[in-house]
Parts: structure tokens; sequence; C-alpha cells
């Protein structure tokens, strides 16, 4: 079977097993309160990606240039902060660090699973 992109329920389950699995072993820097919460999350997340990160994206364009496209990780960390927020108390980073940890090793699986599947 052949997967060249994932769908938008694919990409929410993989993201809220993902959540749920970075929150079991960052237990220090992220919550997670229950399966739900991380589902809510997966879900604020993807509404976020297709609605917000294009515009801060775009807004963020002379930084990124300038950081050959580093700064690319500190805009989804922000993505992912401002998911926190809209879930409210139920799923929480202890700071934007963490945040930012768990944005970069969200990026590097869906990366490596989007290879692997697109084969």
């Amino acid at each position: 079977m052949r997967i060249t992109r994932f769908s938008f329920w694919q990409r929410l389950i993989i993201n809220t097993i993902m959540l749920l699995a970075l929150a079991g072993l960052f237990s220090q820097g992220l919550y997670v309160q229950n399966i739900w919460t991380a589902f809510l999350a997966s879900i604020v997340l993807g509404i976020l990606n297709i609605f917000v990160k294009p515009i801060l994206q775009i807004l963020s364009l002379p930084l990124t240039f300038f950081t050959f496209g580093l700064f690319s990780f500190v805009v989804n960390a922000f993505v992912l902060w401002l998911t926190s927020w809209f879930v409210g108390p139920g799923f929480q980073f202890t700071s934007f660090g963490w945040a930012f940890l768990i944005s970069l090793i969200m990026s590097f699986v869906n990366a490596i699973l989007s290879d692997y599947f697109s084969r």
C-alpha cells in the first residue's frame, strides 16, 4: 500500500499517540491529563497548523531566511505552546523550552513516518 500523504485524521491519531508518549517520557515538561485531552490537543494543533501557522511563517520569513530555516522550529514551538493555551489546564508545558523540545521531536517523528509511508 502506498500512501503519499497522511490524511487529517491519520495525522490526528499519530499526534495524539505522540503527545501521550511524550507526556509519559517527559513528564517533568509536558502534562497531558488523559487520552481525550491529547485528542483535543491534536485537533486544536491541526486547526492552528491550517489557519495560524501559515500567517506566522509569512511574518517570520525574514528571520527564517537569516537563520537558514531554523526559525521555523520556533514557529512550530509557538504553535504548540498556543495549543496548550487553547486546550487549558489538561495540556500544559512547564516552559517554552519544553514546547520547543517537544515540537522538535514531533517534527522529527512526523518526517520519519511521512518518509517511511511514502515509499
